[in-house]
């Protein structure tokens, strides 16, 4: 779907309905005003017991009852918990947006044109059954025994958790619940993925193929596999003593990310089709690409080469100049490597304007939410450019040489801000940079 941007229609695009479910507020403007106070939601990991693990702390969505949100939670009785809280941040942006089924615009909308585009991750539903059966399936050595296996496996799972572990099932769920008959897609491109969701709805309405589409992530890896997992990969931090100060991106004494979780969805339409109905619009999504490093499984090239070529031509497909860029959201995840990338990414496509554009990573308060970060990440662009109120980098104590722009430390800061670029780097080198503009007629 990524075109050239010399071939693309002039359908412009807005932005007119957003929610989220994070782990600083279950709605977007408690989590914008938790970045503002440089807080951290990161504490001790609950979903499971953690206590033996390098890394046994998270940044966990707190108070979260699906019930709140939704009129029938029945419907998602069976999801894991990344489609429960696509399910909630969904109500929300449609219901800001006045595009839910029963709506008075909702109503009226033509539903075959109503598409939805998702990041979403896996959905495992059953953790302790999966660890029964695989503890119940060895035998007297410890050796794996696939009958017994087999066998377990058809007494202790219900074939409804089993569907549920597939990634398309939150997008089938929400698109049957909010009757989105329109083009339906899911794309897991670790953490690019919402970022790349929210390009490729773009890029659908751009081209014809719908007038609004529900764009977004919803992922939750806080659990044993997802923490075991990192931790053999040296990518989290196992900062025990201290985990709200984990999550330190640019600083000198960073050592790897920490897992959050949540979900972000925003509403996003053609321009003459939201006027139409009376939208209120809050941002306009001007510029989208989307590169692979074409290098290694978990880590950026070191010459930044695909991140380089994803922001040249974010802001080339948006017809603008670096020096037009107001703020920049990084990608920002606290590992050696990423952050020396970006921040050489950026030197090398800003030039000189490097120095003056203030960045910053809100993952240094929300800790990483995977596939989700992209989305929650282009919402918080927006409510920056409402408010005029930039999210500090928390836990910024000791500059890196190699890393040396305006990271915002520490405090929120006043500004002006009317275009963003959104940056999302992901495992395996998929990298997706946005462009956002304050909305003008």
């Amino acid at each position: 779907m990524v075109q050239s941007h010399m071939m693309r229609s002039n359908r412009r695009i807005v932005i007119t309905g957003m929610g989220a479910i994070t782990p600083l507020g279950l709605n977007v403007a408690d989590t914008y005003r938790g970045c503002l106070e440089g807080k951290s939601g990161v504490g001790p990991i609950t979903h499971f017991d953690a206590s033996t693990f390098p890394t046994n702390f998270a940044s966990e969505v707190k108070g979260f009852d699906l019930a709140r949100y939704i009129s029938d939670p029945k419907r998602f009785e069976y999801c894991g918990i990344n489609g429960k809280f696509g399910a909630a941040a969904a109500e929300q942006a449609l219901a800001d947006a006045g595009l839910r089924p029963n709506d008075p615009c909702g109503s009226k909308a033509d539903r075959t044109r109503f598409g939805l585009y998702l990041g979403s991750g896996e959905g495992i539903t059953d953790f302790d059954g999966l660890i029964t059966n695989i503890v119940n399936a060895l035998d007297s050595t410890g050796k794996a025994d696939a009958k017994r296996f087999s066998e377990n496996c058809l007494t202790v799972f219900n074939p409804l958790h089993e569907a549920e572990q597939e990634f398309h099932t939150t997008p089938a769920h929400l698109a049957s619940y909010f009757d989105l008959q329109g083009p339906n897609f899911n794309c897991l491109t670790a953490c690019a993925a919402s970022a790349q969701a929210l390009g490729e709805g773009m890029e659908l309405i751009r081209c014809g193929d719908a007038d609004v589409m529900l764009v977004g992530g919803s992922h939750s890896m806080i659990h044993p596999m997802g923490i075991t997992g990192f931790n053999l990969l040296t990518a989290l931090s196992t900062r025990r003593e201290s985990p709200q100060k984990a999550s330190r991106p640019f600083d000198l004494n960073r050592d790897g990310f920490v897992l959050g979780e949540g979900a972000a969805m925003l509403v996003i339409e053609e321009l003459e089709h939201a006027k139409k109905r009376g939208a209120h619009i809050y941002a306009e999504l001007v510029g989208y690409c989307s590169t692979a490093d074409a290098f290694r499984v978990t880590d950026s090239h070191p010459d930044g080469r695909g991140a380089i070529a994803c922001v040249k031509g974010a802001l080339a497909d948006a017809g603008i100049t670096p020096t037009q860029v107001n703020y920049i959201n990084a990608h920002g995840t606290s590992t050696q490597v990423n952050d020396r990338v970006e921040s050489l990414t950026v030197r090398r496509v800003f030039g000189e304007h490097a120095d003056k554009v203030p960045m910053s990573s809100t993952k240094s308060c929300l800790g990483h939410m995977i596939a989700a970060a992209g989305a929650i990440e282009m919402i918080l662009c927006v409510e920056t450019m409402r408010n005029g109120v930039i999210p500090p980098t928390i836990n910024y104590d000791t500059p890196d040489p190699e890393c040396d722009l305006d990271y915002v430390p520490n405090q929120a800061r006043e500004a002006t801000v009317d275009c963003c670029l959104s940056n999302s780097f992901g495992f395996g080198g998929q990298n997706t940079s946005l462009v956002v503009k304050r909305f003008a007629d």
